[in-house]
């Protein structure tokens, strides 16, 4: 009976270690599924949306190839589709049935692009003389020319990410659903030929480690068994008593021939010895079987851990912004996203100031902050050692990231950034404008902060903030009226109607151009009895304000205040000679000497904190700009 248990147990010990070995081997399951496409030539663009790419689980890894010049890039599906627009493009789609991508030409509706709502951002007024970005204008051109190339994709600002060239052939990314891929060259060519995404597979085997440690320990019992049979069939064949006859021993034979005699008894030594060499075999094919079931924790059952698929590969991180609440719009950028902006905004400012592009500084800047840098470089070409604008850092610090809250255009944010890398140096408050999907962000407004000037609480770049109205009239002073009322503050000091809305302790702008430095100007002319009299003019700026909310119901608000200063002899025969405090007027004008006199234009681009009606604080001033935008002798 032993013998049978034995032999059940090492049949049994047999298949369910075989069982366990195939799992691993023969029957293992492929470690990834691959489908692919062959993109139509008459696309020149390639969309994949995250539905798609989340068809089967773990992260995509997607490979492209048939062209030279291969672009990857991914951002929200609404964002890629308003990019998109009216152009043709293919979209993919997974068929699960063979596991395959199939794709289908469509064409783009204009509608796709969202177009500014009643409550959307103002756009500051265009500078005159200013150039529209490379891809605003191919824009435009494609509107106008059906034959017309298509816009390129690379360097969009709308994207979390991008990938070009060798680094476009094969990306490893984990997109939401939310989230589509687009695939091109320079829009001028088709798209890359061959598209593949591919997922990893779960490749674990729970059952093998079981199956093989089980298998084993049954081959230990067949073999306890065994042995056990052994010892009880040696033992029935022991001596016997019986007829009071002595045991004979085993009759001698003779081994070999010659002299010499080799006595041998028994059964074949041969026998025995091959019998314990199968016995060793044994054990050592169930070590080995032990050994392969503990080496790795797929072969076990995950008792209480989450399965996942194995990656493949470092997934990139899609750090995608929340859609908040219900009928809440998501910001307008993530803050990577951001970050990547600031730093192209600053590496085309730095180009721009370097060899004085006004043009190339145009396609990063608008409104008041790109004619402050335009009438810089025209000083700085007359003049050399005119002070430049103030740079914006390289490698940033973003202190305070607050992106608008929308899901059309214009889009609007305001970042805090400081140079990192010089403490010394004030933070600059940006705002920068996105007009259309297609149209990078430019910086209306930079503004250098005040010492001292703090932040509200504002929302996290998470969720956005939202524009206020500019006629507003839950603010203590709606965004329309602010640079008007400060332009009388900083004209008419304590005489203006609007001086107490402002705080003036911490006002450094009001200190240097204020009405008290205005007189002082004023008076020195007289106490030097010149035959000049010298006059101001102080205005709100032609760009609009731009207000966001902070969390308290108050907001920062953006604006831009214009001041003509204006001298002229009184005296018909009196010339009016510049010095050198005088250089950006002399070197607007070409003119040092006039019997006509002058007017100097001023820009001041202004941030201030508004806080709600209901608390009766004042407006606080955060920081301020000063610019010489024109002259012109009269």
């Amino acid at each position: 009976m032993r013998f049978v248990i034995a032999i059940a147990a090492f049949l049994v010990a047999a298949v369910m270690i075989g069982v366990g070995v195939a799992q691993r081997t023969v029957w293992a399951p492929a470690p990834n599924i691959t489908a692919s496409a062959d993109i139509r030539p008459s696309a020149p663009y390639v969309v994949i949306s995250g539905t798609t790419l989340n068809a089967n689980e773990g992260q995509q890894t997607l490979d492209v190839s048939g062209a030279n010049a291969p672009f990857v890039a991914y951002g929200r599906t609404a964002d890629v589709m308003a990019w998109i627009g009216s152009e043709p493009y293919e979209r993919l789609s997974y068929d699960p049935a063979t596991k395959s991508l199939t794709g289908k030409v469509l064409t783009g509706s204009p509608d796709s692009t969202p177009s500014p709502s009643a409550s959307a951002t103002p756009t500051p007024s265009a500078t005159p003389g200013a150039t529209s970005s490379p891809s605003a204008s191919s824009s435009a051109g494609a509107s106008a020319s059906a034959s017309a190339p298509a816009p390129n994709p690379n360097g969009s600002d709308l994207w979390l990410e991008q990938f070009t060239g060798a680094k476009a052939a094969k990306t490893t990314m984990n997109v939401p659903d939310g989230v589509s891929v687009i695939i091109a060259t320079d829009g001028a060519h088709p798209a890359p030929k061959n598209v593949s995404v591919t997922w990893p597979m779960d490749t674990r085997t729970p059952w093998a480690g079981p199956l093989i440690v089980i298998g084993g320990l049954l081959a230990i019992a067949g073999i306890i068994f065994y042995v056990l049979a052994i010892r009880f069939l040696r033992r029935g064949r022991g001596p016997r008593r019986g007829g009071g006859r002595r045991a004979r021993l085993p009759r001698q034979t003779r081994a070999g021939g010659g002299g010499g005699e080799v006595l041998a008894a028994g059964p074949d030594p041969r026998g025995r010895r091959a019998v314990g060499r199968g016995m060793i075999a044994v054990p050592v094919v169930l070590a080995g079987a032990l050994t392969l079931a503990g080496c790795s924790s797929d072969y076990w059952p995950s008792v209480g851990q989450q399965q996942t698929s194995t990656p493949t590969a470092t997934p990139i991180t899609t750090q995608l912004p929340g859609d908040g609440a219900a009928g809440q719009p998501a910001p307008a950028v993530t803050e990577p996203q951001l970050r990547d902006i600031v730093d192209r905004v600053a590496a085309t400012a730095k180009q721009a100031d370097a060899t004085g592009n006004a043009t190339l500084a145009a396609t990063r800047f608008t409104g008041a902050a790109l004619t402050e840098r335009e009438v810089n470089y025209k000083i700085r070409k007359a003049k050399p050692n005119y002070a430049a604008t103030a740079a914006i850092p390289t490698d940033a610090k973003l202190s305070v990231s607050l992106p608008q809250a929308t899901d059309s255009w214009p889009r609007t944010v305001n970042v805090i950034v400081s140079d990192a890398s010089n403490a010394k140096a004030a933070p600059l408050d940006l705002v920068l404008t996105q007009a259309t999907p297609r149209d990078n962000y430019k910086v209306a407004y930079s503004v250098t902060m005040l010492a001292g000037a703090k932040i509200p609480d504002v929302a996290p770049a998470s969720i956005g903030a939202s524009i206020v109205p500019p006629d507003s009239k839950l603010l203590s002073v709606p965004p329309s009226r602010l640079a008007s009322d400060y332009a009388s503050v900083l004209l008419s000091g304590a005489k203006s109607p609007s001086y107490k809305l402002f705080e003036e302790s911490a006002d450094g702008l009001a200190k240097q151009v204020g009405a008290a430095y205005k007189a002082q100007q004023q008076a020195m002319l007289v106490k030097k009895k010149a035959a000049a009299k010298l006059s101001f003019a102080d205005k709100a700026g032609s760009d609009a304000p731009i207000a966001f909310a902070t969390n308290n119901a108050g907001a920062l608000v953006s604006t831009t205040v214009q001041e003509a200063q204006t001298i002229k002899p009184t005296d018909p025969a009196v010339q009016i000679t510049l010095n050198e405090t005088d250089g950006p007027t002399a070197a607007l004008t070409g003119v040092t000497k006039t019997s006509k006199g002058l007017e100097t234009d001023y820009s001041y681009q202004l941030l201030f904190y508004v806080p709600p009606v209901e608390t009766g604080q004042q407006v606080q001033l955060l920081g301020f700009t000063q610019a010489v935008i024109g002259a012109r002798e009269l």
